[in-house]
């Protein structure tokens, strides 16, 4: 589910930033957009999941399945969609624009100089917000439950294109609410194992943040 909420919140969202922030006009309709953004970044995830189990699980259902993992990660993309196209614009945002004056003064489009001399400068600030992005993603329950992840399943999941659209599918998190609220002691410890492996997750996803901010600042 991460690796679709991935594969299509990233380009989406950084794509988006670039436009908003270095090639849409000032006008009020840029402006409308940016402040819808800003306030979808901050609309509870809850909302997320009944927006995805009406387009994704029924509108979309001929490409879906319905309630399916497919379904699942688009609404977390949706989620997070937001998130990242904030963080793309503010990591823009910090890049003086000497660097954009320099790059059109020698004779470059705006599109070379965006993508040669702005972006370079910009990438640690848009891979941790990203990546924290993601993070965030990871720990969301209410959205997917909405879209219809089941409380337990008895059986892996399929790693086929056809099994992206089974009707029964979960995450982690709600995985491990369930181990927790069985009476079995032995739900207790695969609960407590599976809070390890969650934090693990998140640990080396923000660790691989910092590194990858701090990797490409030492690069400047």
């Amino acid at each position: 589910m991460l690796i679709i909420t991935a594969a299509v919140s990233i380009p989406i969202g950084i794509g988006t930033g670039i436009f908003l922030q270095e090639f849409a006009q000032n006008n009020k309709f840029a402006q409308v957009v940016e402040i819808n953004i800003s306030n979808l970044a901050a609309v509870p995830s809850i909302i997320y999941g009944l927006l995805g189990l009406f387009v994704f699980a029924r509108l979309f259902i001929f490409a879906t399945g319905g309630r399916s993992i497919l379904s699942g990660g688009l609404t977390l993309a949706l989620l997070i969609l937001p998130v990242i196209i904030v963080a793309t614009r503010e990591a823009l945002k910090a890049v003086p624009d000497s660097i954009r004056q320099a790059g059109m003064a020698l004779g470059a489009t705006r599109w070379q100089t965006v993508r040669t001399h702005v972006l370079p400068q910009a990438i640690p600030g848009i891979m941790t917000g990203t990546i924290l992005a993601l993070s965030r993603a990871i720990g969301e329950t209410a959205p997917i439950i909405a879209v219809g992840a089941a409380a337990f399943v008895p059986f892996a999941p399929t790693l086929t294109i056809e099994g992206l659209q089974e009707p029964a599918f979960t995450a982690l998190p709600i995985q491990i609410f369930n181990w927790v609220s069985r009476p079995q002691e032995e739900f207790h410890a695969i609960a407590a194992s599976a809070i390890i492996v969650l934090m693990i997750l998140l640990l080396v996803m923000n660790s691989t943040a910092i590194f990858i901010r701090n990797r490409f600042q030492s690069s400047r």
